[in-house]
């Protein structure tokens, strides 16, 4: 049987010449905090800490992404915290050999750790470095899959940092087939890239828009036998890096969203992995400047006495009218947010109130300062911990508005406003969530399970204008109405 191309192979392309419209502003402001908190940072070991937790949390997750193992999250999460060591991987918790699986987790951090050297030596990227890259990867690996000249899938032996010298087309059910570079146009190809690469560098294009470009065009030409999607993640960190960001960490989680931004660029559209690049950076933007304080408690004698010092001196700090910015910020989102629950409520009220006098739809709220701004923390906590952030409910600020959709039962739309992290560092956050008020059999209403709206917290921080915000908000607003709503509707 002739296979169908499912995708034909085409030389790459540069990139669309309205490439700004693809850029973040909300990345750039919040890479501009990163850049007025960072100098502070890097005096105290809880960066240093950090950076060793994204590199190792980087290293599993690129081999997982990639089912080259498996590892149990546990696990995942204690070699990420204490360091890679087979030791540490029981029996059961993956499909290989730990010792083995250890092996190659190490070997993809240190090719991580090269990332940062190769930077720092401002070395231009070259194709020779590329393979120096993937031998690195694959240095514990001895074969992939390939295909035949009659199509038959056989192992071969995996020749490190080299081209490929057989097609590497993946078939996609019923014959298809995705068509990757022939093996005797990828040397031309990668030149082609390197040289695009460089003039986007000169040019300016911005770090997720050429991370996303370079790892799009890096994965249509598929240059080596095995080990491609671990080499182009890589290299898209490495932009990143060179901007004074963090690495590209691709989770597991991240999978499917990462898949389907990949199939959006084969289609033309570069959009959804710029996003998606975006909203993975953004993550360890926050990550680094909400757990940077927390981890120096875990330091020496003389690091936690310069922590508390740290402590006063941000209290000062956080006075600045310039930190105060975000908190403005967040006070007019609240507001944007009262007045579109109660056009929603109004509107409920009208359509489905008439069908039973008892039902009420009706929105609330607290400012800041406000006598119940306290309420909620619960449900905070929660959604915070599923999104990955520390939610700081302390008194700084802490405001929430609510939408109550009361018919047989009484269920809420949850939106809170509060600061990211242990200390107040400019970052305030929005977080939505949904919640049903279950009755118990004495006649008590109880918190049922809290269900996260939209995938992503909102973030504010002082370096954004209230228009670029405003928009951004109002439409991480719609996304978790949308969601909310259905789930209320369900559940009827």
């Amino acid at each position: 049987m002739t296979a169908v191309p499912l995708h034909r192979w085409h030389p790459i392309q540069d990139l669309p010449k309205d490439y700004g419209r693809l850029a973040s502003e909300e990345l750039r402001s919040l890479a501009d905090v990163w850049k007025d908190q960072q100098s502070a940072l890097a005096a105290t070991e809880g960066l240093q800490l950090f950076n060793e937790r994204l590199e190792r949390r980087w290293a599993i997750e690129t081999g997982i992404i990639e089912r080259i193992y498996s590892l149990d999250r546990g696990v995942t999460h204690l070699l990420i915290e204490q360091g890679i060591d087979a030791s540490l991987i029981p029996h059961g918790a993956t499909d290989k050999d730990p010792k083995l699986v250890a092996q190659i987790i190490r070997d993809h951090k240190n090719a991580v750790e090269g990332l940062f050297s190769f930077v720092r030596g401002e070395r231009p990227l070259t194709t020779s470095y590329i393979k120096e890259l993937h031998a690195q990867l694959t240095r514990h690996q001895e074969t992939s899959s390939a295909v035949d000249q009659f199509g038959q899938q056989i192992e071969v032996p995996l020749t490190r940092g080299a081209y490929k010298r057989l097609p590497n087309n993946p078939e996609r059910g019923e014959g298809a087939t995705f068509e990757y570079c022939p093996p005797e146009q990828v040397p031309g190809e990668m030149e082609a890239l390197i040289r695009l690469h460089e003039e986007h560098g000169k040019a300016g294009v911005p770090p997720e828009v050429e991370a996303a470009w370079l790892h799009h065009r890096f994965s249509q030409i598929h240059p080596f036998q095995d080990g491609n999607g671990r080499v182009v993640r890589a290299l898209a960190s490495l932009v990143f890096i060179k901007a004074g960001w963090f690495p590209l960490v691709v989770t597991r989680d991240d999978r499917l969203a990462y898949i389907n931004a990949l199939e959006a660029a084969d289609a033309g559209d570069l959009k959804g992995l710029v996003h998606l690049f975006t909203a993975l950076e953004k993550r360890s933007f926050v990550g680094a400047l909400s757990e940077a304080g927390a981890v120096l408690q875990r330091g020496r004698v003389d690091d936690v006495i310069g922590a508390a010092r740290d402590v006063f001196g941000r209290r000062q700090q956080a006075l600045q009218a310039e930190w105060e910015h975000s908190k403005d910020l967040a006070a007019t989102l609240q507001a944007d947010a009262d007045r579109r629950f109660a056009e929603i409520a109004a509107k409920l009220a009208r359509e489905i109130g008439t069908y039973n006098r008892s039902y009420r739809f009706r929105s609330d709220a607290e400012p800041f300062e406000g006598a119940r701004d306290h309420y909620f923390r619960w449900q905070i906590v929660q959604t915070a911990k599923k999104l990955g952030y520390f939610a700081n409910t302390a008194p700084f600020y802490r405001a929430w508005s609510r939408l109550i959709l009361t018919t047989d039962a009484q269920a809420e739309v949850l939106v809170a406003f509060h600061g990211i992290g242990h200390d107040f560092r400019g970052i305030m956050a929005a977080s939505m969530c949904f919640f049903r008020r279950e009755e118990t059999e004495d006649g008590e209403r109880e918190v049922g399970e809290v269900v996260v709206l939209p995938t992503e917290v909102f973030q504010v921080n002082y370096r954004e204008t209230e228009s670029t915000v405003r928009d951004r908000f109002s439409e991480w607003l719609e996304e978790g109405l949308v969601k909310g709503l259905e789930i209320w509707r369900i559940g009827l």
